[in-house]
């Protein structure tokens, strides 16, 4: 399908009880209802042990691009809502070799976003680390666990998928075949060459994104983003300086970015110079960097955006529709 989204989302609802009463909400978090019990057990399958990571700490995921963190007031000391588990992940892998959470996360994204259609200031993530796993290993599972999730929603939600003028067949690329990738300069050369001016040293922008979505019939792997554009955790090529080991996973259909994931950096003094090249001061990552300094595994990892994937299941136009109380960039909510 060559055609971006252009339905406009429709308006939030007036009062919580009008969003939660509706057919169409109801439809949609049992289709959310049924993914994530594919994920659990298809993850589970997969050897990852589920575990409960901290919602509060001294720091948080630098990584985020264009949100602001949250201050919180713990005993007298500033800590952070959570903006991304990722740094938790690592340190639990000192338990248990692969693990898996489904992590609630705050980040206040730029206003702007509020119109993208798939940002929210309070979201969830499933979040997986797999220790001594490779960048590839790693894509493998994210695919796997989004096959299972469309796999689950077409066997058991098609009432539900009725409801929201959803066709199910609308999965068969995505179960039929395996997930494509190509290189984040190969995306920007594409960009480039349909006329979308992108920046070879930054992240796909969002416009971007919903372009080379739209010209897919399954979702796709876009890697080997630039180093200054992601935080000092992603780990970089040493076969190609400058380039990261990671990857992002994009929807078909113009729905975008549904994860990103890679390898990350476990020695301690290449985080630390990272830390530095991006301008985190180490200082406020001492607890992380006494257990890296310690020793922990190296390992791949992603974050797959709960209510990402199921406004694409479910085809709905915005990520609000895929939660029960919505947060909007920049809306006041309860």
């Amino acid at each position: 399908m060559d055609q971006m989204r252009t339905t406009t989302a429709p308006e939030l609802p007036a009062s919580p009880r009008e969003h939660l009463t509706a057919d169409t909400t109801r439809a949609v978090l049992r289709i959310q209802h049924h993914m994530l019990a594919a994920a659990r057990d298809h993850l589970t399958e997969q050897g990852c042990t589920e575990v409960l990571l901290p919602v509060i700490g001294p720091v948080t995921d630098p990584g985020a691009r264009g949100a602001k963190q949250v201050d919180v007031d713990y005993y007298g000391h500033r800590y952070k809502l959570m903006t991304s588990a990722i740094l938790y992940k690592q340190a639990t892998l000192t338990t248990f070799d692969r693990i898996f959470c489904i992590a609630p996360n705050v980040r206040l994204e730029p206003l702007e976003t509020a119109n993208t259609s798939r940002h929210l200031a309070e979201f969830h993530q499933i979040d997986v680390e797999l220790a001594g796993a490779s960048r590839s290993e790693a894509m493998a599972v994210a695919e796997g666990t989004v096959r299972a999730m469309a796999r689950r929603v077409a066997e058991r939600a098609r009432a539900e998928l009725d409801v929201l003028g959803r066709d199910a067949d609308a999965f068969a690329d995505l179960l039929a075949e395996r997930f494509e990738a190509r290189t984040h300069a190969a995306a920007v050369g594409e960009l480039t060459g349909i006329g979308h001016p992108q920046n070879p040293d930054a992240e796909i922008d969002w416009q971007g994104e919903a372009l080379l979505s739209a010209k897919a019939s399954r979702p796709f792997f876009v890697t080997d983003y630039p180093k200054g554009s992601r935080g000092f955790y992603d780990r970089e090529n040493p076969e190609q300086p400058g380039r990261l080991r990671n990857f992002d996973l994009l929807a078909p259909e113009g729905y975008g970015e549904l994860a990103s994931g890679g390898e990350r950096e476990h020695d301690y003094g290449t985080i630390i110079a990272r830390m530095r090249e991006t301008g985190e001061n180490p200082a406020k990552y001492r607890w992380y960097l006494d257990m890296v300094r310690a020793g922990i595994p190296a390992s791949a990892g992603f974050g797959l955006g709960l209510e990402r994937v199921t406004r694409y299941l479910a085809g709905v136009d915005h990520a609000w529709q895929a939660t029960g109380f919505p947060k909007v960039p920049g809306v006041v909510a309860p």
